[in-house]
C-alpha cells in the first residue's frame, strides 16, 4: 500500500514559503539560520515550555514580525539586552537576521536559559546568554537598548530598570492595546516623570482587531 499522502491534501508550507507570503525577504544564510532555529526551539519545547508558537505560520506572524519591527529601528552595531529571553524572542531571532548587532540574552528561569545556551551553542551565535535577571546583567554590563517582549506590564519594568539608567539609553518594548492603561499607570506611580515615551509604530495583532505597538522610552533631554 502506498504511504503518500492524499492527493487534496495541501503540502506543508516551509518557512521560506510563509516568509515569502508576508514578503518577507532575507538572505539564504540567514533563512537557513532561521530554519534551523525554529527546529531546534521545537524540539525543546516537548520537553519545557518555551512557546506556543510552533509552526512557521504562527512563528512568523508573531515572533518574526515583531522582530523585524524592533530591528527596523537599531543601529548598525548596537549593543542589545533582550529582557526575559523566554524560547529567544526576540533576542536570537534579532541576532539571526541582524548579525551586526552584539546581542546579549537574559533569562531567570534556570530551566529556560540552559536551553537558550544550548541553542544559541547548536547555532553558533557568537551571544552570550546569562541566566539571571536583567538588572544583575546591568549591574557589570552597558548597552545601547533593552528590548521586551511579554513579559511585564510597563510599571513593572520601569519599576525594576529605574536605578540602571546609566547602563543604558533607551528601552524598546512590544506591547499590546493596554498599553495606554499602562502608561497611565506608570504615571500614576510616578515612574514616567523623568522619562519621554514614544509610539514608534503599530501592526495588526494576527486573529484579533486590536495592535501590536513597539515603544520606546528614554530619559528626558
Amino acid at each position: 500500500m502506498s504511504s503518500n499522502p492524499p492527493a487534496n491534501l495541501p503540502a506543508e508550507e516551509s518557512l521560506a514559503d510563509v516568509l515569502a507570503r508576508r514578503q518577507i525577504e532575507l538572505p539564504a544564510d540567514r533563512l537557513a539560520l532561521l530554519a534551523r532555529y525554529c527546529q531546534l526551539l521545537w524540539a525543546w519545547n516537548e520537553k519545557i515550555n518555551l512557546t506556543r508558537h510552533t509552526d512557521y505560520e504562527k512563528f512568523v506572524a508573531r515572533d518574526v514580525v515583531d522582530t523585524l519591527a524592533i530591528a527596523k529601528h537599531l543601529a548598525p552595531g548596537e549593543r542589545v539586552l533582550d529582557v526575559g529571553s523566554g524560547g529567544g524572542v526576540p533576542g536570537i531571532v534579532l541576532a539571526i537576521v541582524r548579525p551586526d548587532l552584539t546581542a546579549t540574552l537574559s533569562e531567570s528561569v534556570a530551566k529556560k536559559a540552559r536551553v537558550l545556551a544550548e541553542i544559541v551553542r547548536e547555532l553558533d551565535l557568537k551571544i552570550a546568554a546569562h541566566h539571571c535577571r536583567a538588572e544583575d546583567v546591568l549591574a557589570g554590563h552597558s548597552f545601547d537598548t533593552l528590548v521586551a517582549r511579554a513579559v511585564a506590564p510597563l510599571p513593572k519594568l520601569l519599576g525594576w530598570f529605574e536605578p540602571y539608567w546609566g547602563a543604558f539609553e533607551r528601552l524598546l518594548a512590544v506591547k499590546g492595546p493596554s498599553w495606554v492603561a499602562e502608561r497611565h499607570e506608570a504615571r500614576e506611580q510616578n515612574l514616567m516623570k523623568n522619562l519621554q515615551l514614544r509610539k514608534l509604530e503599530t501592526w495588526p495583532l494576527p486573529g484579533t482587531d486590536s495592535e501590536s505597538v513597539l515603544l520606546e522610552i528614554r530619559p528626558k533631554a
